[in-house]
């Protein structure tokens, strides 16, 4: 963080205690310091980018959300009723009907299979359905310049998004997203959708909120940029020698990269149900069920649903929901 938005943060504290009368962010200390800095690193109009914070608004409710204590991580079987449910299978095989010619295409000039492309944006979006309704603008402003806890990650963002507004073409008061800012059917954070967001259709813009063409691709280009191996397995059942040390399974984030050979893992006493490469590398996940625990070897493409959302249980529902799409899609 520069010393220029670490003095403008000290001062946007003393600005919200004070209760300013302005009821925007133009003069707030922390906004026009981005203002300058994208005026002078990025060449941007200060008074249409005045005119914008003039119009941005404080949400006490985003606020409220981010700072709501974490809910106590549910465990499997719980949480996987919440995207493996009828609703969510029915509406996945709906958005596979429709955008079929779109998906296949995705597949072969990406790499990325149909079905994962599919699953992520049901359990993103319900395929597009809940995507977010507050104003992007408000969201990362809120965040940036009165949450302090992280506001050098949401500041970071917050200019991304100006950004890609002014490379697409949107107006930056416009468009909507989570309370965190994410956007989309795919839920892209602005730095992501600079990175890996495409026009998929050759129309011109890279619209992931209202063209499920472009979302599609975007969500397919992502994968493609983090390593999907076209054709190779994801992940096997194994079971596990009661003896076996919990460190050999994931524990947190941290420990989501295959960083063991599925020999080793067997060694340990942690054996996959099928047929698996010895020299392949592989992370071991512990599922708890009501009566007892399952057993998992990820591999690498696992590794990648995971970089969308840093958690095995994110990843494995989202794989799970794309065996079960797969399945009933008709050719």
């Amino acid at each position: 963080m520069s010393i220029r938005l670490k003095i403008a943060l000290v001062f946007s504290c003393l600005w919200t205690a004070l209760s300013c009368a302005a009821d925007n962010y133009a003069v707030h200390p922390a906004a026009q310091v981005v203002v300058d800095e994208l005026v002078q690193e990025e060449g941007f109009d200060r008074e249409e980018l005045m005119q914008v914070f003039m119009e941005a608004e404080r949400q006490e409710s985003i606020l409220k959300a981010i700072a709501r204590p974490a809910e106590k991580i549910k465990p499997w079987y719980e949480y996987r009723e919440i995207f493996l449910n009828e609703k969510r299978e029915r509406q996945g095989l709906e958005f596979f009907a429709e955008h079929r010619e779109t998906l296949a295409r995705a597949e072969r000039e990406l790499g990325v299979p149909a079905r994962i492309i599919v699953a992520i944006i049901g359990v993103e979006t319900y395929y597009g359905r809940v995507a977010g309704s507050y104003r992007v603008i408000d969201a990362l402003s809120t965040l940036a310049f009165d949450y302090p806890k992280r506001s050098e990650f949401f500041t970071k963002e917050l200019k991304n998004y100006l950004i890609l507004t002014r490379e697409q073409g949107f107006d930056p008061l416009d468009l909507k997203g989570s309370y965190a800012g994410a956007m989309g059917y795919g839920q892209f954070m602005p730095s992501s959708y600079r990175e890996y967001a495409i026009d998929f259709d050759g129309d011109g813009v890279a619209d992931i909120w209202n063209n499920p063409v472009d979302a599609i691709g975007s969500v397919a280009n992502y994968f493609k940029r983090h390593g999907w191996r076209l054709g190779e397995p994801v992940v096997f059942a194994a079971d596990a020698a009661a003896d076996v040390p919990d460190e050999l399974f994931v524990q947190g984030r941290s420990d989501l990269k295959p960083q063991r050979t599925v020999a080793e893992f067997a060694a340990a006493g942690i054996v996959a149900r099928q047929e698996v490469d010895p020299e392949a590398l592989a992370t071991a996940m512990k599922f708890e069920l009501e009566d007892g625990y399952e057993y998992w070897l990820g591999l690498h493409n696992f590794y990648v649903i995971t970089r969308y959302n840093h958690s095995a249980m994110y990843a494995m529902s989202v794989y799970q929901l794309s065996q079960r799409l797969a399945a009933q899609v008709t050719e």
